[in-house]
């Protein structure tokens, strides 16, 4: 008898465990589905503003601006409180920000709307991440990549929500109540089952200021992280102007190099668990920013469709499993609270994506966009660079 109980107790927490990836990985699409309904219906709302490219562009800084100042505090929050606690307020108010930008009429209430919109998104994001590397802990193995591969796949059903609502006429506030009914029933069936997290009440008053020198390898993840999402950004914001203006694409096919980059990003993250589990993370890294630079190498050296095609793929490949590496390798990071290691990881890694696109459009104004993309392609090798010799992470790829 008690081996069968031990049989039982056995099963039931590994049937535990796998309820508990599910949800987070939920939660992790719930993100995501969130962000890519505002930003399918981008341009319904630049329209019904009579906003000017210029002036849209700096209302919509509003965003990161929230989500960067957001970070250092994020950590703190869920350090204090517990990632569970957190995520259950941070998710329900990330949706109540969305539907509030459907109401707006002013530029002023955009950009008040966006900055609540980045202040919320951060705080899912710290949580949501704190409890996907709790996850991974129970699980003993990687699986971080996939829970951020769920993210991706609900960047494309956003899309096809916010395209479907578009031809249905519907206006942006009723698409955005739709999502909230929908991340709200998964909140409500799920949120039971939601890894624990045991709030650290006494640790910011015990040998940790709210604000102080962060952790040597965390800033250094951060770098990699940096490299990647410079690179990441500099595809979500101008692959589009590289197929039109250098490969010369036809109009219809001009979205192709983003969509490639996307499915191959997505499918990335969802290979990459194995991948790791089966060269390691030191392995697994080398050899994504390798494909950065490769890939972003041949479409300047091949700036036709299907070279560049294939080579913003390879791109794609390279840049899915940096961040979701990081991260789980922040939360392996002794001594200090997984929320306050991946604020810190984020804060760094976040300067790349506010920066790396407009070092593109700096660099492409005085000597050309594929010179642009060149540039780019350093941080590729850098990441390589980084991973093989920096003897203060080793530690952390063990």
């Amino acid at each position: 008898m008690n081996s069968i109980a031990k049989i039982f107790i056995r099963q039931a927490e590994t049937a535990g465990k796998r309820r508990t990836r599910i949800t987070v990985a939920l939660f992790y699409f719930s993100m995501g589905l969130t962000f890519a309904s505002w930003a399918s219906r981008i341009p319904d709302i630049k329209t019904r503003l009579h906003l000017n490219d210029a002036l849209f562009g700096t209302i919509l800084f509003a965003l990161p601006a929230a989500q960067f100042l957001m970070m250092t505090f994020s950590g703190k929050l869920v350090t204090r409180f517990g990632s569970r606690n957190v995520v259950l307020f941070a998710l329900p108010a990330y949706t109540i920000c969305l539907s509030n930008l459907g109401l707006v009429n002013e530029g002023w209430q955009l950009a008040i709307g966006l900055f609540m919109f980045g202040l919320s998104g951060n705080l899912c994001n710290i949580s949501i991440n704190t409890q996907g590397v709790t996850t991974e802990k129970m699980y003993d193995r990687p699986i971080m990549a996939s829970f951020h591969g769920g993210w991706s796949l609900a960047g494309f059903t956003g899309a096809l929500i916010g395209m479907l609502m578009i031809n249905l006429k519907v206006v942006p506030y009723w698409h955005f109540v739709t999502v909230i009914l929908i991340v709200w029933t998964i909140i409500w069936i799920n949120h039971p089952y939601l890894a624990e997290t045991r709030p650290l009440n006494g640790a910011l008053s015990t040998g940790r200021r709210f604000f102080n020198k962060p952790d040597t390898s965390l800033v250094q993840l951060g770098i990699i992280g940096f490299c990647s999402m410079a690179s990441e950004g500099a595809m979500f914001d101008w692959s589009g102007v590289y197929f039109k203006d250098v490969v010369k694409a036809p109009p219809s096919v001009v979205i192709l190099g983003y969509t490639s980059f996307m499915i191959m990003m997505a499918s990335g993250r969802f290979m990459a668990d194995r991948v790791t589990s089966m060269i390691g993370r030191k392995k697994l890294l080398q050899l994504c920013g390798i494909l950065i630079s490769t890939g972003l190498y041949i479409s300047v050296a091949f700036p036709s469709l299907v070279p560049s095609t294939i080579a913003f793929m390879i791109v794609g490949l390279g840049v899915s499993s940096i961040v979701p590496s990081v991260y789980s390798a922040a939360g392996r990071v002794a001594k200090v609270p997984p929320g306050i290691a991946l604020a810190t990881v984020s804060s760094v890694s976040f300067l790349g994506f506010l920066m790396g696109p407009p070092l593109i459009g700096y660099i492409s104004n005085a000597a050309g966009l594929r010179y642009s993309f060149a540039v780019i392609g350093i941080f590729g090798i850098g990441i390589s660079l980084m991973v093989t010799f920096n003897n203060a992470l080793k530690k952390i790829w063990e």
